[in-house]
C-alpha cells in the first residue's frame, strides 16, 4: 500500500536520513551512508589527479619524444659515440694487432689490420720484409703465428694470414676518395710495443708524394735498423728522414696526418670519425733519427690511401701485389 505521495512507506526497523520528517508534498531524502560518500568522493579526485599526471607525462612525451629517443635508442647511442675518438677507439681497437717480424740479425714490431674474419691482415711490406717468422698479437691477447701471403714493396703493402684464427673482428674499409684536409682522424697501432695506442689529430694534407726504401727484406742495413728501433727511412720534399734510403726506393701519394705516429704503428690504421678505415700508417718523422734530439712525434706522419689498398687486394691475395689500380705510385 501506497500513501498519497506515492512513496512506500519505511521500515520501522530501518533508521530515517534525516532527524527531521519530509515536509508534507515532498519526498523522503535519499539514504546516503556518509564514509562511503567520504571514500567515494576520494576515489574519484585520486583518480582525476591521476588522470591528469597521466595526460601531463604523455603530453611531455609526445612533445619531447624525438629528442629522447635520440638520446637513448642503443642504435643512435652507437652512432653518436662514432662520431668521438672514445667511441671510434672502442669499435676499432679489436681490429688492429701487434706484428713481431724476426729474422736471423734481427727484429721489427710493427701494427696490421684485421680485414678478415678468419685472420686476414694488412700491414707495410716493410714490416714483415725478409722475416722468419711472423708473430700476431690481437687485442685481447691472443697470439698466432702467420704466413705471408702477399707483398707488394712499391706500394709498401703486405697481406698476412694467420692460422687457426676464426671470429676475428674484421675493420671496415672506408673510402680516401672524400677525406678533406681538417677532417678528424684516429690512429692506433704498437708504438714501440706499446699494443693497442690510441692518438688523434686531423688530415694535414693529402697527395704527398713520399718516398720510401723498396725493401726485399734481404739487407744487412734494414735489419740493423730495426734492432736499433729507428723510424722507418723515408723522403720527402728533397730531404731524407730516419736514415738512408738506399737505391731502390718507391714513391706514393700519401694522407699526411698530425696524429701522434711512433716506431711500431707501421702497418696500424688511420681511421675517421664513422670507425672506417682511410689508410694505413706507413712512415712518421722521428726527431731522434735525423737529428739525435729527443725522440718521439712531432706530428709529421703519412699514410697510404685506402683505396690504394683496396685496388691491390686481390694482387696480395694472389701472392702479389702491383695489381694496376690506383696506388698513385711513381
Amino acid at each position: 500500500m501506497t500513501d498519497f505521495h506515492g512513496t512506500q512507506p519505511q521500515p520501522p526497523h530501518q533508521p530515517q536520513p534525516s532527524a527531521y520528517p519530509p515536509p508534507p508534498g515532498y519526498p523522503p531524502a535519499p539514504r546516503v551512508k556518509k564514509p562511503f560518500a567520504l571514500l567515494a568522493a576520494v576515489a574519484i579526485a585520486a583518480a582525476a589527479v591521476g588522470g591528469g599526471t597521466a595526460t601531463l607525462v604523455g603530453s611531455l612525451t609526445d612533445r619531447h619524444g624525438g629528442d629522447a629517443s635520440t638520446g637513448i635508442s642503443g642504435t643512435n647511442v652507437s652512432r653518436t659515440s662514432s662520431n668521438t675518438v672514445t667511441g671510434v677507439a672502442q669499435a676499432v681497437s679489436p681490429s688492429i694487432v701487434e706484428i713481431n717480424a724476426a729474422t736471423a740479425s734481427g727484429a721489427s714490431t710493427g701494427s696490421g689490420v684485421i680485414i678478415t674474419a678468419d685472420g686476414e691482415i694488412v700491414t707495410n711490406n716493410h714490416v714483415i720484409a725478409g722475416a722468419d717468422t711472423v708473430k700476431v698479437r690481437t687485442s685481447d691477447g691472443r697470439t698466432y703465428t702467420a704466413d705471408v701471403v702477399g707483398t707488394d714493396p712499391d706500394k709498401d703493402l703486405a697481406l698476412i694470414k694467420l692460422r687457426g684464427a676464426t671470429g676475428l673482428k674484421a675493420a671496415e674499409l672506408g673510402s680516401s676518395s672524400g677525406v678533406k684536409v681538417g677532417d678528424q682522424v684516429v690512429a692506433i697501432g704498437s708504438p714501440e710495443g706499446l699494443t693497442g695506442t690510441v692518438t688523434s689529430g686531423i688530415v694535414s694534407a693529402l697527395d704527398r708524394d713520399v718516398t720510401v726504401k723498396k725493401d726485399d727484406g734481404q739487407g744487412q742495413e734494414q735489419q740493423d735498423q730495426r734492432r736499433a728501433g729507428d723510424g722507418w727511412p723515408f723522403e720527402f720534399g728533397g730531404q731524407r728522414f730516419n736514415g738512408e734510403t738506399g737505391d731502390s726506393k718507391t714513391t706514393y701519394k700519401a694522407i699526411q696526418t698530425d696524429a701522434s705516429l711512433n716506431p711500431g704503428n707501421s702497418g696500424g690504421a688511420l681511421i675517421n670519425m664513422a670507425g672506417e678505415i682511410i689508410g694505413i700508417n706507413s712512415a712518421m718523422y722521428s726527431p731522434s733519427s735525423a737529428s739525435g734530439s729527443t725522440a718521439g712525434s712531432v706530428g709529421l706522419g703519412f699514410a697510404i690511401p685506402v683505396d690504394t689498398v683496396k685496388a691491390d687486394l686481390a694482387g696480395l691475395r694472389g701472392g702479389s701485389g702491383g695489381s694496376g689500380g690506383s696506388g698513385g705510385n711513381v
